[in-house]
């Protein structure tokens, strides 16, 4: 299935990785022209994908039948442009953290494979979602109408926020590959609900049948959607927006990268030493990725300074602000930002007009501290806290934070789940009631050493939820 000179000449490929580095933008903000076919780097890959000519005909005409009789559900609805928001919260689309393990039980058999999965939030404070292709069983032990149950209401708790999804094609095979007619249904399911949030799709080390979906979906896919569709050759180019540790890469994945890598010279230089910490020189008013103690060292306070003054402008002016804490910051305003509380420079909200720099910041100064708040040690007792009854939760949980967690930690974190008690109380106007806060914040207070289970994930919602909605309860130290 390689393609000719001439077929090649013909498609035009946008690294919008690279192209971000270099300008300081978002993948997001990269402009592509109306539905360009990719050409991909790799695309000697996936020909096994490829149907027979009988197959590929018969979903071809029934995918050609079922869009002359519904074609409307494809384009109706306008999906929000990136950079602008246009709210929507008419209805509570996103479960309670103490409802997803009901989801949990009903679809376990499915949730066990992992195929999809909430792993925490990106650079930009954004929830990522990632589906793993090689994790797809074969298609007669997989019932896809309910993966796809599954899929919708994984994505439910999420999709009120801006989010993004990570595709990883490795692993795709004639033997565990959906339908195409399948693939269309997915598609006009996910309607204008889940798209108008969702910032980018990360297709990672896309093939030629990625190309040949592309070809097929054109008539039903929106240009808008289209521009949200990133295209991944090497993992490494995933490390400036995601949080790589976090990331739930499947061994597959890896050993796939790893060859691409050995055979490819890739224009982007891979190092290593991505995957590691890698050192550097503390300047004296460091806020971000750092300890809480060595900020308390430099500021002589308890709280750190981003955190107060995000606190407190958010408190002065928007608590009746409309999804508070759930849209995603302009990345390169974000950044300038972070440097300059590094560097101790004076930073004053009111003049950057963007109630999204101040919320993210919080979220991401969390996210980015050396060791959660919540720390590495009460990961493991926290998600023990799940078969227990609520009263017994907050029993325990009271007795970890007075008993375990250290004074600076408890100090903290009692200062931001105090604010966000108050955000809750706003909760008519901003619409951040406490259980959206939760999803919010609850993969910023802890996460563990190593990646996360999605039903994991779902303790530690239930976790913040349960500090928030019982405030008063617990921080009596």
């Amino acid at each position: 299935m390689a393609d000719s000179g001439a077929d090649r000449s013909n498609l035009e490929f946008q690294d919008s990785f690279d192209a971000s580095t270099s300008t300081g933008t978002t993948p997001t903000e990269e402009s592509r022209s109306d539905f360009q076919d990719p050409e991909l780097e790799f695309d000697e890959g996936g020909v096994d994908l490829a149907p027979d000519e009988a197959e590929l005909e018969a979903e071809l005409e029934e995918l050609s039948k079922n869009s002359s009789e519904a074609s409307a559900p494809f384009r109706g609805g306008s999906i929000t442009p990136d950079g602008l928001i246009d709210e929507d919260f008419e209805q509570e689309i996103g479960a309670r953290p103490d409802e997803e393990e009901d989801t949990e039980s009903e679809y376990q058999d499915i949730s066990r494979l992992g195929i999809i999965e909430y792993v925490g939030d990106d650079v930009y404070g954004r929830k990522v979602i990632v589906f793993s292709s090689c994790k797809l069983p074969p298609k007669a032990e997989l019932d896809h109408m309910r993966l796809l149950e599954y899929m919708k209401q994984t994505l439910d708790q999420y999709v009120e926020n801006d989010y993004v999804i990570v595709y990883f094609h490795h692993g795709l095979t004639s033997k565990n590959k959906p339908k195409l007619s399948w693939l269309v249904q997915v598609y006009r399911e996910l309607d204008r609900k889940y798209k108008k949030n969702l910032k980018a799709l990360y297709l990672v080390h896309p093939t030629n049948f990625i190309k040949i979906l592309w070809n097929i979906f054109k008539p039903f896919i929106s240009v808008k959607f289209g521009k949200k569709v990133m295209y991944v050759n090497y993992l490494h180019e995933l490390k400036e927006l995601l949080h790589f540790d976090q990331l739930k890469v499947p061994a597959p994945v890896l050993q796939h990268n790893a060859k691409l890598l050995s055979s490819h010279k890739p224009s982007y230089p891979y190092d290593s030493s991505m995957h590691q910490p890698q050192g550097e020189i503390l300047l004296p008013n460091q806020q971000f990725g750092v300890t809480l103690a060595y900020i308390k060292s430099k500021s002589g306070s308890t709280i750190p300074p981003v955190v107060e003054q995000t606190v407190e402008f958010l408190r002065q002016h928007d608590l009746d602000t409309e999804g508070i804490f759930r849209r995603s910051a302009n990345a390169t305003i974000l950044k300038e930002v972070q440097q300059k509380f590094n560097e101790g420079i004076p930073v004053d909200f009111a003049e950057l007009n963007d109630v999204t720099i101040p919320a993210v910041l919080l979220k991401t100064f969390l996210r980015q501290l050396k060791e959660p708040i919540l720390t590495f040690d009460l990961f493991e007792p926290i998600t023990r806290l799940h078969g227990l009854g609520r009263e017994k939760q907050v029993f325990e949980t009271q007795r970890m934070l007075r008993e375990e967690l250290p004074e600076d930690n408890y100090q903290v974190l009692k200062y931001i789940i105090d604010f966000l008690v108050e955000v809750a109380a706003h909760s008519e106007k901003n619409r951040m009631t406490s259980a959206n806060l939760a999803i919010v914040f609850g993969p910023n207070l802890i996460w563990p050493k190593g990646q996360a289970s999605l039903s994991t994930m779902n303790h530690l919602n239930t976790f913040a939820l349960i500090l928030i909605d019982h405030f008063d309860e617990l921080f009596t130290r």
